[in-house]
């Protein structure tokens, strides 16, 4: 196997750890594996560089500064595996060997990065590179970084450059879990994740792999997080299955939105649950919820909407806090997912834009981390559609 293993900050924080870390890697070159290692900087030593340019900086200067903890990561790694009989060489920028470029754009050259990874990848029968995390190299030559969270994305790109076998993240947590066991009691291991499902957790705060990383993640090679302190690097922690997709499509049928007004929905706490309940009671399948100030709106399959309105009418005339019900139908929903979300920090502005310049009616808009649902018209579906694609085909 093919494995790429990427040692976080705390895994690699002291001698101790990075001894260990070289056990590990020792371990598996000799049961046959071939190895490239991910460092990231000693412990905290990144954000404490970070910390200590309190002057202006030129971005180049910055990046030369802040790249020192990664290069001192790897210089100690290489010497640890060295002294267990194991070649090694390590890998910083500048280096001829050096295999993550990036174009004028600050982008990832596919083209150099691949023409550099297969090179890379010829030396992997009888050498473990040991590569800084976190860095990259313009196209002058320049020392650049890949952003917070670098180090992840170093990995998950190389071992899809690589062709990898096993991409594995070493961390301080035990893989992903239930719930942030700083904050909620119980927190158990997840043995298994989807791409999709941990990119939305990690864009809501869920520190275990950079969502940039998640990006380069393909069905041809695993994904695991496991604890420093785990024995073994092939096994344990969680795999992160599947691929993370660039998605934009349209729901095949039609939805109805049921709109429940009122103006204390604001300041009344259950007033969501109750309704979702009274829905679930009827067994009505909800496929989004979209909620004001004064109102929430239930979108369902359009065959149920009829039934929804009724029902819904009878909280309504129940339950003080709410005035009325109304619904609206046939509701087309375009779906957008993937990087052409996450990736762009003017994408709500330029889609609505979009929209309007093409006279299209948006109904309703529904976004959370990783994806945006668009509400519009039945009949003007397919020109929604089209416009859509053009746009996110221009972005790309």
């Amino acid at each position: 196997m093919r494995v790429v293993v990427k040692f976080g900050g705390t895994s690699v924080a002291t001698g101790d750890r990075i001894e260990r870390a070289a056990t590990s890697i020792e371990k598996l070159v000799k049961d046959g594996h071939e190895a490239v290692v991910v460092v990231s900087a000693m412990g905290s030593t990144t954000d404490d560089l970070f910390d200590q340019i309190t002057f202006e900086a030129d971005p180049q200067d910055q990046a030369e500064i802040v790249s020192m903890g990664e290069r001192t990561s790897v210089r100690m790694l290489k010497a640890a595996l060295t002294s267990k009989g194991l070649n090694s060489i390590f890998l910083e920028p500048q280096h001829p060997q050096w295999p993550i470029i990036l174009d004028e754009n600050g982008t990832v050259s596919v083209t150099e990065t691949t023409s550099r990874s297969a090179k890379l990848g010829n030396i992997l029968h009888d050498t473990v590179p040991v590569v800084t995390g976190f860095l990259a190299e313009d196209t002058s030559g320049n020392v650049t970084t890949l952003g917070r969270g670098g180090s992840d994305t170093t990995a998950v790109m190389l071992g899809n450059y690589l062709h990898a076998d096993e991409v594995v993240i070493v961390t301080d947590v035990s893989g992903v879990m239930t719930g942030d066991p700083n904050a909620v009691e119980g927190a158990m291991n997840v043995g298994k994740i989807s791409v999709d499902e941990l990119r939305s957790l990690s864009f809501r705060g869920a520190e275990v792999i950079a969502p940039s990383a998640l990006s380069y993640k393909t069905e041809e090679f695993g994904l695991r997080v496991l604890h420093y302190q785990h024995d073994g690097l092939l096994t344990g922690g969680t795999d992160v299955t599947g691929k993370f997709q660039n998605l934009i499509d349209m729901r095949e049928r039609a939805v109805t939105g049921v709109t429940v007004a009122g103006r204390a929905v604001r300041n009344t706490p259950h007033i969501l649950r109750d309704l979702s309940v009274i829905l679930g009671d009827s067994s009505v399948n909800i496929q989004a919820v979209s909620s004001g100030l004064d109102s929430i709106t239930f979108y369902v399959d359009n065959v149920d909407g009829k039934a929804v309105e009724s029902t819904l009418h009878t909280a309504v005339i129940d339950i003080p806090t709410l005035s009325s019900v109304t619904a609206e139908s046939p509701i087309a929903v375009i779906r957008i997912s993937g990087g052409v979300v996450t990736d762009q920090t003017t994408v709500l502005r330029d889609l609505m834009l979009t929209l309007s310049e093409h006279k299209i009616h948006l109904n309703d808009l529904i976004t959370s981390a990783t994806s945006i649902g668009v509400f519009v018209n039945w009949n003007q579906r397919k020109d929604a559609l089209r416009v859509v694609q053009q746009l996110f085909d221009k972005a790309d």
